[in-house]
């Protein structure tokens, strides 16, 4: 492996979230006159970095952390009915098998992602699960977890689906590998430059080296 370790983000990376979340986010849109998603919106807004989608939105930016932790809240009980992406599974297990540190950075909640990790027999897969509040506190968390486990950041790998992934992991000095399953688009993901840019789980282990194609 060129990496010794793998961090992951969890939502639309490893949990198939999209839909819950535009419809936790419709939810809390209606209760609070911003702008919902439905249709076409939800590809403009695919297509945008999170400063931007707020900004669409009209939802101010000094209220997206109380409305982050109530989206939490209600993804909380819905976890039991969210999918895993089509494939991860098998991906992660052989990544697993060649990697020191195996971790998720997220900004949903541990708790809920312990309860869908149990769910589905992953748990034990990784080395430590990390939140961060904030929608764009990544960078200081990827830098704490390299201190964490005496790592170079160079022999570090982040896996994520949005802009903002990509943003947090280079300015931290880690690789970064974009998945276009997730939320923003390829096209969005691709303008942003990430070192590896993958469309289906089983190229991640290209990416990190743990298979022979690689």
């Amino acid at each position: 492996m060129r990496y010794q370790a793998l961090i992951f983000d969890f939502d639309g990376t490893i949990a198939d979230t999209l839909q819950a979340g535009i419809s936790i986010y419709n939810n809390i849109a209606a209760e609070n006159g911003f702008r919902q998603l439905a249709g076409d919106e939800i590809n403009t807004i695919r297509n945008m970095d999170i400063r931007s989608a707020l900004t669409r939105l009209n939802i101010p930016k000094l209220r997206v952390p109380l409305l982050l932790a109530k989206a939490r809240r209600m993804l909380k009980s819905d976890i039991t009915n969210i999918p895993l992406i089509d494939g991860i599974t098998e991906t992660l297990m052989e990544l697993r098998s060649n990697v020191d540190r195996f971790g998720i950075l997220t900004s949903n909640a541990t708790e809920n992602v312990e309860a869908f990790l149990e769910l589905h027999g992953l748990r034990d897969l990784f080395t430590f699960i990390s939140s961060t509040s904030s929608l764009s506190g990544k960078s200081k968390h990827l830098r704490s977890i390299a201190r964490t486990f005496s790592m170079n950041p160079s022999r570090m790998l982040y896996v994520g689906d949005e802009i903002r992934d990509i943003h947090a992991a280079k300015k931290a000095g880690i690789d970064i590998v974009a998945v276009t399953w997730g939320f923003n688009s390829r096209d969005a993901l691709a303008a942003e430059q990430p070192h590896y840019l993958v469309n289906t789980p089983a190229e991640l282990l290209a990416v990190a080296g743990a298979s022979a194609s690689s």
